[in-house]
């Protein structure tokens, strides 16, 4: 089950146009189970953003209160970001017992 649950569809347009560059993993599939979804994005800087506005780990924090434990989060990294940026985020949703996310990538 774990198995396929870190792969999406596709990136949000604002990524293939260039306005937040983030060059994420690549992956032989990628699948999504639903259409609406929120997205939290990593950059090469580390910077956090929520559904493209930029934002610190706290103001995530807040965000991730007003989003149903039901609500599709895909988690976006660069490929070149740091990990921890990318741990500390999946510790906010855990906090808040939220386990319906997935992980970004491009299909190869």
């Amino acid at each position: 089950m774990l198995v396929l649950l870190a792969i999406v569809l596709s990136i949000s347009t604002f990524i293939a146009q260039g306005e937040i560059k983030i060059d994420i993993p690549k992956a032989k599939s990628q699948e999504s189970k639903e259409k609406k979804r929120v997205e939290v994005l990593i950059d090469k800087q580390n910077r956090i953003y929520f559904e493209n506005q930029p934002l610190d780990l706290q103001g995530l924090k807040s965000k991730l209160e007003g989003i149903k434990k039901e609500q599709l989060i895909v988690l976006v990294s660069d490929k070149d970001s740091r990990f921890e940026g990318f741990v500390k985020i999946l510790e906010l949703l855990q906090e808040k017992g939220h386990e319906n996310f997935a992980i970004g990538t491009h299909k190869e």
